[in-house]
């Protein structure tokens, strides 16, 4: 059975239209199928999924990356590499479900894997936790990451979160130190990470494995800081304007791209990824192998300063700084702290004169 989204009411119908003309056994008994029929109104439904999915809001591309039917990590992972060796637990606390881990081979090639992991079901969706990963979920990826690193295996990593889980227990295990661990572990590795952005890419949840080399969104996939509701709800107190919010968020791949906080976008089906998945298959291992065939020709260290150089100039494009040089350095701010004595040498000179002066009348009176 099809789910669709709310907005997808029209499609509904001529699909349930069309399936009905399918049938030879209808109401009226065994009937010839009219292809020609058929065939029109296929041509309908195509000409409105390619009219309604090229104009969608921000809102609508978020309940597309949410939907139901979505392929999710397991999927890709399963269908994309070989000899799969699955890596559990952190080493400190325990093993969590919420992330896929292990070390494959892809087109020949040994890869890391990393899949957060949604579920497909009621009982798969409570034992992955939804997506949402613990500490030791992101204490496990950091472990492999560093053994990937140390010898030299490309990492590709598949995000799908609404974001990390903010339970009471994850906190006091912390949370927030895991995500900010993995950031520096993802943005220290010296190969090439590719992170695909399949669905939803929330929060921290998502950031802590998406500091990559390249960052890659589906077309219909979201990638932001907070969830539309939750932006809505701490701006206007209300969460039923999440399409305002969605708005100003900017969070579509398109969007992201602009903005070149992304580096690439990977077309989906017709309708979304769930429509036809072999397709999104195909044009996911397209990027992944064009991707790992261009580091190639770079040096671990051409790696590292590529992705460094990358995340540090996102935003510099808007006047704040002119170039990239020293700034992830100390010399750039020793260098900043000189221009600004330089340029109040006088006061400063005035000023130790006039405490020169107040210590020397203390001691005479």
């Amino acid at each position: 059975m099809k789910n669709y989204l709310n907005f997808e009411t029209e499609i509904k119908n001529l699909e349930s239209e069309i399936d009905k003309l399918k049938d030879p056994f209808n109401e009226s008994g065994l009937s010839e199928v009219d292809t020609k029929k058929i065939s029109l109104m296929q041509k309908d439904l195509d000409d409105k999924l390619k009219y309604m999915y090229s104009n969608l809001d921000p809102w609508q591309t978020t309940m597309v990356a949410r939907h139901e039917d979505r392929p999710k990590s397991k999927f890709f992972i399963d269908n994309l590499f070989d000899d799969l060796i699955t890596l559990s637990g952190d080493r400190h606390y325990g093993e969590d479900k919420s992330v896929l881990t292990g070390f494959a081979k892809f087109k020949g090639q040994s890869v890391l894997v990393i899949g957060q992991e949604k579920g497909n079901d009621l009982d798969s969706r409570i034992e992955r936790n939804f997506g949402m990963m613990r500490p030791e979920g992101y204490r496990k990826t950091i472990r492999l990451m560093l053994l990937a690193d140390k010898f030299n295996i490309p990492i590709v990593t598949f995000i799908d979160t609404p974001g990390a889980y903010p339970g009471v227990g994850a906190e006091e295990r912390g949370q927030a130190e895991a995500i900010a661990r993995s950031i520096e572990c993802c943005m220290k590795l010296k190969v090439p990470t590719i992170a695909i952005i399949i669905g939803e890419g929330g929060s921290g949840g998502a950031i802590a494995l998406a500091s990559s080399s390249k960052v890659i969104m589906l077309e219909n996939a979201v990638y932001s800081f907070i969830s539309p509701e939750g932006c809505a709800t701490i701006l206007w107190r209300d969460p039923k304007k999440m399409l305002d919010a969605a708005k100003a968020m900017k969070l579509s791949a398109k969007d992201l791209l602009e903005m070149e906080i992304i580096d690439e976008i990977i077309k989906e089906p017709l309708g979304g990824a769930h429509r036809d998945k072999n397709l999104i298959l195909e044009n996911i291992r397209a990027s992944i192998s064009k991707n790992l065939e261009n580091f190639k020709t770079m040096t671990p260290q051409e790696i590292f300063e590529t992705r460094k150089n990358k995340f540090l100039k996102i935003g510099r494009n808007k006047g704040f700084i002119d170039n990239l040089e020293g700034l992830s350095s100390t010399k750039n701010v020793q260098n900043n702290f000189l221009e600004i004595v330089k340029s109040k040498k006088k006061i400063m000179i005035g000023f130790g004169l006039t405490l020169v002066f107040v210590i020397f009348l203390v001691f005479i009176l």
